[in-house]
């Protein structure tokens, strides 16, 4: 399929009313035609991984053409510089948080980045850092507990920044970090205690909202079970 087909399905597929209503859920574009999820994946799966078409969509600055083309961008090939360049293109959650899912959580980089773009100023670049590695609790199978201790220094220190895109993203890691095995639910509680007595308000959010889930007898079992699972795994070597 080239650029001017999926334009052209783009067209096709435009819905207005589907725009107003991402715009309440705080997803902004420049440009947007309104398509589905689940139609961009179809799109996604019909394509294939094609790395130019997926350079040339990017460059188009519309939420479609940069979600399309995180979804058939090649993980395998993609390099440090190309991630560089498109994260700073990120304008909104919904095209950080996809495209980290799609992409660069999926690619050799992902632990480098989470911990560089981290550590940014820019609001989205940040905010990309720490979907990383929220995205990386839950993916990725083979990093023992040891590796993700790492994180809650950065969350931590990440957890005063008070911009909603950042702070929701710095919950979301520290949830789904708490949630990856016993040894790390326990550290991650007691992060949480301890920013839930913080005097920024961002931090006592992010600790309470995380140490209500974490500290959930539902969340404990699910957490056991998985500990099981990842501990045979890591002994099997698998």
């Amino acid at each position: 399929m080239d650029i001017e087909r999926v334009l052209q399905r783009f067209e096709a597929l435009r819905d207005p009313k589907a725009v107003a209503g991402m715009e309440r859920f705080g997803i902004k574009a420049k440009m947007a035609y309104g398509v589905q999820m689940p139609v961009l994946r179809t799109m996604g799966k019909e394509i294939g991984k094609d790395h130019t078409l997926a350079l040339r969509l990017w460059a188009i600055d519309c939420r479609e053409t940069r979600i399309l083309a995180s979804i058939i961008e090649n993980p395998d090939t993609l390099t440090e510089n190309q991630m560089e360049e498109w994260v700073h293109d990120f304008d909104s959650w919904e095209i950080c948080d996809q495209t980290i899912m799609n992409l660069f959580g999926p690619s050799k980089f992902a632990w480098k980045k989470a911990v560089e773009w981290s550590g940014r100023k820019e609001e989205f670049v940040k905010r990309a850092g720490f979907v990383l590695m929220a995205w990386l609790g839950v993916h990725d199978k083979d990093s023992t507990s040891e590796a993700f201790l790492a994180f809650l220094p950065i969350i931590e220190e990440a957890s005063t920044d008070d911009r909603g895109f950042v702070k929701k993203a710095v919950n979301w890691a520290l949830r789904q970090i708490g949630k990856r095995d016993l040894v790390l639910n326990r550290k991650a509680l007691t992060l949480a205690r301890r920013l839930r007595g913080s005097k920024a308000v961002s931090a006592r959010w992010i600790g309470s909202d995380a140490f209500k889930e974490l500290d959930d007898p539902r969340t404990k079992k699910r957490v056991s079970i998985r500990d099981r699972g990842l501990r045979t795994r890591w002994r099997k070597g698998t």
